[in-house]
């Protein structure tokens, strides 16, 4: 699939991706801030056409359609819900783009007209047959403007296999046969039948032509089985690529299969990263039917005639433990030719297994040397505190928040059954400087920090923080890890599993809904679940908590009002924690749901975490298991406390990918004159000693650590 990163390099994205960058989103919400401003059109730093606001209306042929929400980018356009105005029922729209600056007037002109008479197929002859094919409702190319939209009237799975795999991992091959089947079927409906494009022009067979990992949809049922759609076809996608970027010629019946085998192949792998097929260590060794297989899909060996005939071969696949070895007696001059033939092909086997074993020599050096590469800043880092220099000696003071991530983490063993206050305090002893805190609270958090106003009033040396927005121009902040909050249920296998029954995730939309009391019951979340479920949303006692939940999931004054009346009777984390334990050992289902800070929630298993849907549909569990280094599940057993946070899911070159994480700082002032306490402090917490600290009491490291924690901690350990 080409790539929206070579699109529109006429507009000077910061992101190098204009339709994928959030700016043009950003420019329709500050700007709509402004009431006088309603309707944003460009993005104020490129001029790329901006997101559709919500509640903006788009006219077509057959109604008016109205968006309600942006959803993110898939293929070559944008994505809205909507709902058609005549009967208020659910569409699902997308906008494709033709930009003046990448495209003249001609060229817009002749794409919109194809755009509408090509935009949408159904069957020739008029029935509704459902073949797993999205079919389009409506294509609208308004004479003048920018864009065109794609209505869908019935809402389909909104979940790609890109999607998919970040979510759940590899498939299992039984389940890779399942999606082949199901897909191979619809191409053979697309390649064999009579269909009629929107202008009326009836073709027999249309080639898909653009089978990748976000064009094909799947809709998980009964928590097991799923359907597979396809859609985004490349004879309407195609159409906005910019004429700058070369197309290949039509594609084929023959190029589809090559195609779905790729998809397969790396749905069984379980990798989003295209890999090479040709690879053979890249390939699962759990079915050899399966492989021998998609080596004929890929071409890579003798290729199926249609896609009719790869079904027909599909069916025929022997189950991965079938034998092939029911073979009739040869006689005796058939055994000797036989023979003479194993002798050769042992020897060939041999040549070959030399080779493969050099190649694979070869291949483990240099996979090393991208491990080595990847774990740079990590080795890059001061290995102790011990050789931190110039550490003026001095007593200096800080400030944090009581009931914040700093001041329950100190109380933490970190390293030697020593608490991680006892550690700070003292962190280089043969200088003397020495580190002290003072628990302060603010009294109106969403307002000012206390510990920052110290600062300030020269009351303290410095002051550690999560709360970014509460740092003034006349401060330093660094950040020395990263936080978040965990969103916990009760977690219990003995009688009803609430985190399986949700699936083990929620959205921010949800989450929403729950703390502003829109949402009440868990048959809003999930229909199919047995019995009524009343939500019982708690609200943790820490400050910094509550003000980060705000900043990060309620959208308006509005809704922090409805949140503020849920919080009038917040609870301690801990005791939560024992509410559901309690419920789990009298076998009682319980609706609490509740969130905390990361170190008093990753480390237990009465509550489990749930992996966050943000905004655009993309889902992120940073908590992982050790053993097989996935993202947790329902199924897991937590109680083994064999969990860690990988960091690279969480953050990536400074950018905050888990939806409710942030930064933990230290904040100093930018008078040379006092600053030195908090400087010292801050390059003391990023040495490779500082970070293993942090992360053992649930803290997430400013860089991946090679291997473990346990591994990467040990090289800075003291003799």
């Amino acid at each position: 699939m080409t790539s929206t990163e070579s699109f529109y390099r006429e507009y000077p994205c910061t992101h190098n991706n204009a339709l994928n960058c959030d700016k043009p989103l950003e420019t329709v919400k500050a700007l709509e801030a402004m009431q006088e401003f309603k309707g944003a059109k460009f993005c104020f730093e490129c001029g790329f056409p901006a997101v559709l606001p919500e509640e903006a209306e788009i006219k077509g042929n057959r109604g008016g359609y109205r968006v309600t929400k942006y959803l993110g980018v898939r293929g070559f356009g944008r994505l809205y819900s909507g709902i058609q105005i005549k009967d208020q029922q659910p569409v699902l729209i997308k906008e494709y783009l033709l930009p003046s600056r990448s495209f003249n007037q001609d060229e817009t002109f002749q794409r919109k007209e194809t755009f509408r008479s090509v935009g949408g197929v159904e069957l020739a002859d008029g029935r509704v047959q459902n073949f797993r094919l999205i079919q389009t409702w409506e294509a609208i190319a308004p004479e003048k403007g920018e864009r065109c939209y794609l209505i869908t009237k019935d809402i389909q799975p909104s979940q790609t296999l890109s999607q998919y795999l970040k979510r759940n991992g590899a498939m299992a091959p039984e389940q890779v046969r399942e999606f082949l089947d199901e897909v191979i079927q619809t191409l053979v409906f697309m390649h064999t039948q009579k269909l009629r494009f929107t202008s009326n022009r009836i073709q027999k067979g249309l080639v898909h032509g653009n089978i990748n990992l976000d064009s094909v949809l799947i809709k998980v049922e009964n928590k097991q089985r799923f359907v597979a759609y396809l859609c985004d076809i490349a004879l309407w996608e195609n159409l906005f690529i910019p004429p700058v970027i070369s197309q290949t010629a039509a594609k084929t019946p023959a190029q589809d299969l090559e195609a779905l085998g790729l998809v397969a192949f790396h749905l069984w792998v379980g990798k989003n990263q295209l890999l090479d097929p040709k690879d053979h260590l890249a390939w699962p060794d759990d079915d050899i039917y399966l492989k021998q297989y998609l080596y004929r899909l890929l071409s890579l060996n003798t290729p199926f005639p249609s896609a009719e005939i790869a079904r027909q071969e599909l069916l025929k696949l022997p189950q991965k433990t079938e034998s092939r070895n029911l073979q009739p007696k040869t006689s005796p001059e058939k055994q000797k030719r036989l023979s003479k033939k194993y002798w050769l092909g042992l020897t060939l086997l041999l040549i070959l297994l030399l080779s493969g074993a050099l190649w694979y020599f070869l291949w483990r050096r240099h996979q090393n040397e991208i491990a080595e590469d990847k774990n740079s800043a990590w080795q890059a880092l001061v290995a102790n505190f011990s050789d931190v220099n110039n550490v003026t000696s001095g007593n200096f003071s800080y400030s944090i928040e009581s009931e914040s991530t700093w001041s329950f983490i100190l109380t933490q063993q970190s390293d030697s059954e020593k608490r991680l206050e006892n550690i700070l305090t003292k962190p280089k002893p043969e200088t003397e400087a020495t580190f002290t805190y003072q628990k302060i609270v603010s009294q109106d958090i969403s307002k000012a920090s206390a510990p920052i106003q110290n600062i300030q009033n020269s009351k303290t040396d410095f002051a550690m923080t999560s709360l970014e927005d509460k740092v003034t121009i006349d401060l330093n902040k660094k950040p020395i890890a990263y936080d978040g909050l965990l969103v916990f249920v009760a977690f219990s296998k003995n009688n009803f599993n609430l985190p399986l029954a949700i699936n083990g995730r929620i959205s921010l939309e949800q989450l929403r809904g729950i703390y502003t009391g829109q949402i009440k019951d868990w048959k809003q979340i999930n229909p199919n679940i047995p019995f009524n479920l009343t939500i019982e949303p708690i609200v943790p006692t820490e400050p910094e908590a509550r003000q980060q939940f705000k900043k990060l999931v309620l959208k308006n004054d509005q809704d922090i009002a409805l949140f503020n009346d849920i919080a009038k009777s917040p609870q301690n984390t801990g005791n939560t924690h024992r509410q559901m334990r309690t419920a789990i050992d009298r076998k009682q289902n319980t609706g609490i749901i509740s969130f905390g800070i990361l170190s008093k929630t990753w480390n237990q298993c009465a509550g489990y975490p749930l992996a966050i849907v943000d905004n655009n549909n993309q889902t992120i569990q940073p908590l992982f298991r050790k053993v097989h280094k996935r993202p947790i599940n329902p199924n897991d057993d937590l109680c083994d406390k064999a969990n860690y946070f990988d960091t690279e899911t969480f953050h990536t070159n400074e950018i905050v990918n888990y939806p409710l994480g942030y930064p933990l700082y230290v904040v100093y002032p930018k008078d040379n004159s006092r600053q030195s306490g908090g400087l010292i402090f801050a390059e003391m917490l990023k040495t490779r000693e500082g970070q293993c600290l942090l992360t053992k009491v649930g803290l997430v490291p400013l860089q991946p650590m090679p291997n473990d924690i346990n591994y990467a901690c040990k090289s800075v350990s003291k003799p």
